[in-house]
């Protein structure tokens, strides 16, 4: 199967599973997104794009911070000392990131699994305590 069927076929089963916190958020720009449910947020959407060596995800976690950027960017880079397939990151609008790049090769149902399950991790620990350095007085 190729790395697209394999992406494919993972995210379809998780959809499709009643038991799954997963909901399909759809195409877009080449990417396979889903949407997975998390207790300090309604969800999160994770974005799976397919390249020729490589599978990146990539999954928002909160916008370009209003106060204390350097302080919500230097958490994020400890953070960063845990993580092992996701890691945080700033897009060029200030955006606080999770990205991560699975090497084609090791893209199976489970390496997906685990990389979702790290997204949910990263999320559920570091959300809030960003939201309120980033936006609370």
């Amino acid at each position: 199967m190729t790395l697209a069927g394999v992406v494919a076929a993972v995210t379809a089963a998780w959809v499709d599973d009643p038991e799954s916190d997963v909901v399909w958020a759809g195409d877009h720009e080449g990417r396979r997104g889903v949407r997975m449910r998390q207790t300090v947020r309604d969800f999160t959407t994770v974005w799976f794009e397919v390249g020729e060596r490589t599978l990146r995800i990539e999954a928002g976690v909160i916008p370009e911070p209003r106060l204390h950027h350097l302080e919500v960017y230097r958490q994020c880079l400890v953070r960063n000392t845990a993580t092992r397939r996701l890691h945080f990151a700033v897009d060029g609008e200030g955006a606080v990131l999770l990205v991560g790049r699975i090497p084609a090769a090791e893209v199976t149902p489970h390496e997906l699994e685990l990389a979702l399950g790290e997204v949910w991790d990263l999320v559920e620990v570091a959300f809030s305590p960003l939201v309120r350095l980033a936006f609370s007085r």
